[in-house]
């Protein structure tokens, strides 16, 4: 277990983060990652992590459990099956550095898109899609299981259908709820997830619990435009930070 309290110092803020995107605001939990990677080495950040997001799948999913769209998680999960297992078996070969840049320059293009088009305010959402959403999906698995970057690639497809936040935020929690603990098992099976990390997981549960709780009354109440436009900027930033972290983590910055 870790006492170091400057790694604590790190750890809630993350952790609120966290929570927070686990909550509904979808992308934000993705700067957590970076400040516990500034006390401990970026594994055994994902490791502590990973656990910790488990717990909060389970408080999203429960918040949510009537608010999901089914056709697109039937959708969904057969293309996220594929890139997990791929990421899975490539894991140790792939430049996780390589994989921020990819989501990073992703995530960009999509919010530049969306900014550039200046659709109406009228325009219609776009309806699910077998062959985008597979797509998507796919690129999601993969990413998440290299790098915890599935956010951006599940976003692009799922976020021009303009959801209501509850059933955006229900569908995502089941589908990355999926993800985790499926990639707990198979971390666990590669050696990335040390037991001796877990009791550290453990101690941030309740923080976890409440901020996800946090997240959830959030995107209960916030109007439809303004829930959108938050994705955007999240999404964004989001890019920026990925961006940032592959091109840092091939010496280029």
């Amino acid at each position: 277990m870790i006492s170091d309290p400057v790694f604590y110092a790190m750890a809630i803020p993350a952790v609120i983060l966290l929570g927070l995107g686990k909550g509904g605001f979808g992308g934000i939990g993705i700067l957590a990652l970076p400040l516990l990677s500034m006390v401990v080495p970026p594994v055994q950040a994902v490791a502590i992590t990973l656990p910790i997001l488990m717990v909060q799948d389970l408080v999203s999913v429960w918040a949510f459990r009537r608010d999901y769209s089914i056709e697109n998680l039937k959708i969904l999960m057969p293309g996220g099956c594929v890139g997990l297992t791929a990421g899975y078996f490539t894991a140790a070969h792939v430049s996780s550095a390589v994989v921020l840049i990819m989501v990073g320059v992703i995530s960009l293009s999509f919010v530049g898109y969306s900014v550039l088009r200046r659709a109406p305010a009228n325009e219609p959402p776009s309806p699910p899609s077998w062959r985008r959403g597979s797509f998507w999906a796919t690129i999601a698995g993969f990413t998440s299981f290299i790098a915890n970057a599935g956010g951006p690639p599940y976003q692009v497809y799922i976020v021009p259908q303009k959801l209501p936040p509850k059933v955006y935020a229900g569908t995502g929690a089941i589908y990355f709820a999926i993800f985790n603990y499926t990639k707990f098992f198979a971390f666990m099976h590669l050696g990335f997830v040390p037991p001796d990390v877990l009791l550290t997981s453990a101690i941030l549960f309740p923080l976890a619990i409440a901020a996800t709780m946090g997240g959830v009354w959030l995107v209960k109440r916030v109007p439809l435009p303004i829930f959108y436009k938050i994705v955007y900027g999240l999404t964004f930033v989001m890019g920026v930070k990925l961006m940032w972290d592959g091109l840092r983590g091939i010496g280029l910055i």
